[in-house]
């Protein structure tokens, strides 16, 4: 069975709270691209340590690798 992408769209990004999660992820990210902490394809990931994607206030981001940030057992630091 493929994957169906216009309905998990549908589903669960098209919501307003996926859209703003979104934009903040995006937004932390350039913000931490332009004080030169993360370049574009550095294999880095931005953390944000209250894990609410909107909150992008310098003191709440941490760059980690993509394995410490995506993995399974993720230790909040």
């Amino acid at each position: 069975m493929s994957r169906n992408y216009k309905d998990e769209y549908k589903k669960f990004q098209s919501s307003t709270k996926s859209k703003k999660d979104r934009a903040g992820r995006n937004r932390a990210r350039r913000k931490l691209m332009a004080t030169g902490a993360v370049s574009k394809g550095d294999g880095k990931d931005v953390h944000h340590r209250d894990n609410n994607p909107q909150n992008s206030s310098r003191s709440n981001l941490q760059v980690t690798s993509k394995k410490r940030n995506r993995g399974k057992l993720r230790v909040n630091a």
